[in-house]
Parts: structure tokens; C-alpha cells; sequence
């Protein structure tokens, strides 16, 4: 079948810096084409080439085999090209129901035909198992409802090529299930789809067709029947990734986080675990098990019950400074939101925890950019230019940006919450070798991760919770995914958190 929209030799630079070297692409009816790469391999700039949002630096797209430019996306979505961005693109403020038909909305004569919007939101989103009220303001709703409405407005919209960017990042395993079967529903009705992600398993489960991209340049195109998981990861980063999780540091014995009875209103109840020195130690559940607010209640973000001691002594509640003056910092599991300042420098962000290092209240300039150099280099971070902006940066370098704003802290123990979502499989290693390499430098670690294989793979410990208590912990060979999932769904026998 003749492709609906291609790409011929499309090159794009920012500045000096070419991040797109001469890529070649096809889209066609029916099909679901994966793109993949690691962070900064060009996959977000060649959607947005596709999707009207940015123009192409030398090259040209072809819709119907014919030439074509669009001004904008406003102009590829009048042509049926539509994207769903990783970046939430709402207007927080409005309703689901004015999110869904803004500046499409349906009128009755010369007046808004509310009664006929609200209906066809709700036909939208049901189609997504997804049950909010239109009437809700989606400032108020959670970010996977947030992700089902976004990818409602563009149902709505009837695309014949739908572009989507790490559509489930942030859903549920039902959800996704969901999402995926949708997406099967449209290729079935002849839409061409573009897909990126960096779960891997959800590219081989869905794509007909799946294409590399590597630095910018393009790598391979060929059929996702038979091309593996590992091939697909070796493919992306150009190395073997055979040994993806490094080996785990021995702990000690010494005990340097306890925490006794704590409870969150709402969200936790008498959870008490302890933490040793040189000890990665995950905490595992379903989404809504209460892990987050648990971390959250530790570091003085919520108020709590209970007790937390730091080498004995008793932390104070309620307080994020005396956590950190303590030696115990959080690393948010919403980077874009909570973690960085996406509107200022790299310098400005890497600083904020220790100021009164850089001469605050007037801050050493020069000594900001020698950090700054100091983290380029042992985070890897990936920059073109030292004066980008945070939200410049790729998923995986805005993470990396984010740990060694913490570090710079000088921390005992890190809590470390969902810490490669959106990262792909390169830069997730990356991370893996930091969080060890903190680890055998005597530093304690806590992993909150949805993603089971990362929990297995870097923690000597698991704490499983459900339903917002602790319904278990194991150790060694005990680690298994159906031990986790087990405990954490109260089937079976459960075994009480030790210290």
C-alpha cells in the first residue's frame, strides 16, 4: 500500500548542531510504525516534522505522494496529521470538555451546543475505559486522566495519521491495555500510526513496523515480527546491553533510616521498615498501593504519624530542610512538575539544594559553572548548549540533571521514585550504574519503581506495598515478579516487614 505521508532526506540544525543527518520514513494505512532511540536520538524532531510543528532544514515531506509544507500543525491537522505530545498540551484551567472541542466546539444557531459536546466526551472517553466527568476541570484530575483526555481529543479528531510520543508513560497497566487495543481499533480502520516508547515490550506487542534512529541518524527500518526485545535495545545504543544491571554493593549491617507506625492520612497506614548503610532497598506495589505518599510523608512533604530516625536520632515531621540538613533527600517521581525549574538554565537548577555553597545570597557565578562542568561530566549529560534551558533537555538528561542536582547535596540517603520513566534503555543502564556506583560508596538507597524487572534487578531488598500498608518484604532468591505481585494483590501467604 502506498505510503500516506513520507519523509525524504530530512535533515534538521538547531543553531550549528545538526540533529537530523538525512532520514528517510514511511507512513502507511493500517499500520502501526514504532520509532525508537535512545534520548536525543531525533525521535521528538522528526514527529514534530511529521506533525507541522517544526520545518525540516533541507528535505521535503510528501503527503499522497505529492509534495507538501506545512506552516504549522494547524496546517497538518486540517490534512488529518495529528500528534499526542509526551508534554501535555491542555489548557488546565478549562474542562475536559472544552480541552476536547477547543476551537472545534459544537453550536446550536449562534450558541454553544454544550448538552452535544458533553455526550460526545463521554462516548471519547468510555472508548478509553476512562469515566471522569467532562464538567471537570482537568487541573484537577490525575496525570493518567490527563494522558486519556489528550489522546480523547485526538480520537475526536479523526486523524489519518495519528503520531503518538510515549502515549503510556504515565497509565496504568490497564490503561495501557486499554490504549493498546484503541490503537489496534484505528489501524483497523486504515489510519496510519506512528508510535514511540521506551518500553520495549509494548513495541513488540503492537508495531508492524519498527525503525531506528541512532544520533540522529537513521539505523534500520524493517518488520517488528522477529526483531527482538534485546536486538531492538542493542540497535538503539549500538553496544551490548547483555549485562543491563550492575552488581548490587554489599550492605552493612548498620541501620541508618528506621521508620515506625508512620502513617498518611488517607494514603498510608502504620508502615514501618528500616534502611542499612550501602543498601539499594525497592519498594514494589500496584499503582495507588500508597508508595509515593509514603516517601513523600518521610521526607517532611506530607504530614504524617509516627517516627523517622536518621542514625538513631528522631527527624522532625513535616520538615523537607531538616530532611535535608539531615542527609535524606527525595528525588520526585514528576521531574517536569516537581523536580526541575523547566523555564530556567541548567546552572540555576543544579544549584538549588546547595546555595549556601555558592555564596548565597550572592551567588559565585564562576563556581556555578564549575559544578555545572564537574555534573556534565560525571552524569553524562548530554548538552548542546550550557545555556539551554532545563526543559530543552531530553527525558533521560533532564533525569540525569535532576540526580546530580541532588547529589550536589552531599545526601546519605537518597529516595529515589520512579527513576527511568520515559528513559530509554541506554541512558536507563546509565542510571542503574549511578544508583549502584551511590550504593558502594556507602550511601543508602531507596528505588520506587513500577517497572518490576528494575526493582529485581538493583535491589538486595523489597518492600511490597498494597493498599497503603506494608504487605510484605523479601529478600534473595525470594524476589521474584509473582512474590511482588502476589503480596501486593494480598493473594497468598504474606510475610511481615523485617528489620
Amino acid at each position: 500500500m502506498s505510503a500516506v505521508l513520507s519523509a525524504r532526506g530530512i535533515t534538521r540544525s538547531f543553531g550549528p548542531i545538526e540533529v537530523l543527518h538525512g532520514v528517510d520514513f514511511d507512513l502507511v494505512p493500517g499500520e502501526i510504525h514504532a520509532l525508537i532511540g535512545e534520548n536525543g536520538a531525533g525521535k521528538s524532531t522528526m514527529m514534530k516534522i511529521l506533525g507541522g510543528y517544526l520545518s525540516p532544514t533541507t528535505g521535503a515531506l510528501e503527503l499522497d505522494g505529492r509534495p507538501v509544507a506545512f506552516a504549522d500543525q494547524r496546517a497538518a491537522e486540517a490534512e488529518g496529521i495529528l500528534m499526542i505530545h509526551q508534554e501535555f498540551n491542555l489548557a488546565l484551567q478549562l474542562t475536559v470538555e472544552e480541552n476536547l472541542f477547543l476551537g472545534r466546539e459544537k453550536r446550536r444557531g449562534p450558541f454553544l451546543d454544550s448538552r452535544a459536546m458533553q455526550a460526545e466526551a463521554r462516548e471519547l472517553l468510555a472508548r478509553l475505559d476512562c469515566h471522569v466527568d467532562p464538567r471537570t476541570r482537568v487541573q484537577d484530575l490525575s496525570v493518567p486522566n490527563r494522558q486519556m483526555v489528550e489522546i480523547a481529543r485526538a480520537l475526536g479528531r479523526r486523524a489519518r495519521v495519528l503520531i503518538m510520543d510515549e502515549p503510556t508513560a504515565v497509565l496504568t497497566g490497564r490503561e495501557t491495555d486499554v490504549l493498546l487495543g484503541q490503537i489496534e481499533r484505528l489501524k483497523a480502520q486504515g489510519t496510519a500510526i506512528l508510535y514511540t516508547s521506551h518500553k520495549l515490550d509494548e513495541i513488540a506487542r503492537i508495531a508492524d513496523r519498527v525503525t531506528v534512529l541512532r544520533d540522529g541518524s537513521h539505523i534500520t527500518t524493517r518488520p517488528a515480527e522477529g526483531f527482538t526485545e534485546h536486538a531492538m535495545a542493542e540497535a538503539m545504543v549500538g553496544r551490548d546491553l547483555s549485562d543491563l544491571f550492575p552488581a548490587r554493593p554489599a550492605a552493612s549491617d548498620e541501620v541508618v533510616l528506621e521508620v515506625a507506625n508512620l502513617s498518611v492520612a488517607g494514603h498510608v497506614r502504620d508502615a514501618s521498615f528500616t534502611l542499612r548503610r550501602g543498601e539499594v532497598l525497592g519498594f514494589a506495589g500496584l499503582v495507588g498501593a500508597g508508595r509515593t505518599e509514603l516517601m513523600e510523608g518521610i521526607v517532611g512533604l506530607r504530614p504524617v504519624t509516627g517516627t523517622v530516625k536518621l542514625n538513631g536520632k528522631p527527624l522532625k515531621p513535616g520538615s523537607v530542610l531538616a530532611a535535608r540538613e539531615a542527609g535524606l533527600v527525595y528525588l520526585t517521581e514528576d521531574r517536569k512538575e516537581k523536580g526541575l525549574l523547566l523555564g530556567k538554565p541548567l546552572t540555576e537548577n543544579l544549584t538549588l539544594l546547595a546555595l549556601d555553597r555558592f555564596g548565597a545570597p550572592f551567588i559565585d557565578k564562576q563556581a556555578e559553572e564549575a559544578a555545572l562542568t564537574r555534573a556534565i561530566s560525571e552524569f553524562d549529560i548530554r548538552v548542546k548548549d550550557r545555556a539551554m534551558l532545563a526543559g530543552s533537555l531530553s527525558g533521560g538528561n533532564q533525569q540525569k540533571l535532576l540526580l546530580a542536582k541532588t547529589m550536589l547535596a552531599e545526601p546519605q540517603i537518597v529516595i529515589i521514585d520512579e527513576p527511568t520513566r520515559g528513559i530509554d534503555i541506554g541512558t536507563k543502564q546509565q542510571i542503574y550504574d549511578f544508583i549502584a556506583a551511590l550504593a558502594a560508596q556507602g550511601k543508602s538507597i531507596i528505588v520506587v519503581s513500577s517497572e518490576l524487572p528494575e526493582v529485581i534487578g538493583l535491589s538486595g531488598r523489597v518492600v511490597v506495598m498494597g493498599r497503603g500498608h506494608i504487605a510484605g518484604e523479601l529478600t534473595g532468591a525470594e524476589i521474584t515478579e509473582d512474590a511482588i505481585l502476589r503480596r501486593a494483590m494480598g493473594v497468598g501467604e504474606l510475610t511481615g516487614a523485617s528489620t
